[in-house]
């Protein structure tokens, strides 16, 4: 907007023409924000509020009366209060850059004062010291111009020629040499026992690892061994099986074989040998009896007559019972057993005649006369009764 106007922030915005500032400043001090201003009857000015730098190279004196050449740096500002800006603002408005060169000249003589009531020794060790002596001694007299200083570094200090600061160093030098040489030597030495116990470690390592690597190793070939001999153990089972599957087949069909045997050999054979047995004891049963026949003739002749007889002896008991009351309880079975009985009684009458006429010295043998025919002796007459056969 026309007459309004606004400082940076870092700068302080300065407005002369009007009623006077605070504490009787020639200028109104605006920082921060903005302000009108009339054109022709106010002005304004910009008064910069950033770090600056100011570097000083100068030639001082210790007070054993060396020369030394020291090179600072300073940064510097205007202070942030209305005071300083005002007095800042008054001297160095016009010609800004000034501020650095006025800083630069203000330093170098509190430099030269300070350096001259301090030897080299502590100059050089003291740094920091000598830094704070002379900032406190020129903190008063920048403020009165408006700046305030951060920092003061010493950045060297050179005493030229005359090698004053060098031989100073020596002994520190040789010391540190000698320090060095022992610290350097104890490194070595800690360096030749670490090598040592690494070696130690790595043979250990190696002996350690050679002894698992044979474990290993005959681990391993073990594994390896019952592997190939799985392979012929595998075989010599399966065949050990396989021949044991195989004899218990054999036996089984040597079983079976052995029945077929005994069913188409053995059994034919001893049905066979019976048959044999029974013919020769036949055989030899028909010899005896040849035999006995060739030996008693007599004997055979009137047997033989007896049982031509027998016929006509049971036909006559038969006849007997002819008329004979006889219930028959049990019907065919019955009849049966009464001609069995006649048979049987018919046996029994020719076994009877046949021991009587043998007993008789042989008479009757070879006589030639027959038997009187049976008659109705033996037959059961009719007042008997009835005969009940069972």
């Amino acid at each position: 907007m026309f007459g309004y106007r606004v400082p940076a922030p870092d700068e302080a915005m300065l407005v002369s023409g009007g009623r006077r500032g605070l504490g009787g400043a020639p200028f109104r001090v605006v920082t921060g924000h903005g302000t009108f201003v009339l054109p022709v009857f106010r002005k304004t000015r910009f008064l910069s509020l950033a770090m600056s730098e100011a570097e000083v190279m100068e030639k001082c004196v210790t007070r054993q009366g060396i020369a030394l050449t020291v090179r600072a740096v300073i940064a510097f500002k205007v202070g942030n209060d209305r005071e300083s800006i005002v007095n800042a603002g008054q001297r160095f408005l016009s010609d800004q850059d000034q501020m650095s060169v006025l800083t630069g000249r203000i330093f170098a003589g509190h430099l030269r004062s300070i350096i001259g009531s301090m030897t080299v020794e502590e100059i050089v060790t003291e740094r920091q010291k000598l830094a704070t002596e002379v900032l406190d001694t020129s903190k008063a007299e920048m403020a009165k111009i408006g700046l305030h200083v951060d920092s003061l570094q010493i950045q060297s200090i050179d005493d030229g020629d005359t090698g004053y600061i060098e031989a100073m160093s020596r002994p520190h030098k040789a010391a540190i040499q000698r320090q060095a040489k022992i610290a350097q030597a104890q490194a070595d030495q800690a360096s030749v026992e670490a090598e040592q116990v690494a070696a130690r470690k790595q043979a250990e390592y190696a002996r350690q690892t050679a002894i698992v690597r044979a474990e290993f190793d005959a681990e391993v070939d073990r594994a390896k061994a019952q592997a190939d001999q799985a392979g012929p153990l595998a075989q010599a089972h399966a065949r050990r099986e396989v021949l044991a599957a195989q004899t218990e087949l054999a036996l089984k069909q040597a079983e079976l074989r052995e029945k077929e045997l005994i069913a188409e050999v053995v059994k034919p054979a001893q049905a066979e040998a019976e048959r044999i047995r029974v013919l020769a004891m036949a055989e030899a049963e028909r010899m005896k009896i040849q035999a006995e026949a060739a030996a008693s003739y007599d004997r055979v002749a009137l047997d033989r007559m007896l049982i031509d007889q027998l016929p006509q002896i049971v036909k006559e008991a038969s006849a007997g019972l002819a008329g004979a009351n006889v219930n028959v309880l049990n019907g065919t079975d019955g009849l049966g057993e009464i001609a069995a009985g006649l048979v049987g009684q018919g046996l029994t009458i020719l076994d009877s005649v046949r021991k009587n006429l043998s007993g008789k010295d042989g008479a009757v043998a070879g006589s030639g006369t027959a038997l009187e025919p049976y008659t109705d002796r033996g037959r059961p007459s009719d007042d008997d009764g009835p005969v009940d056969i069972r």
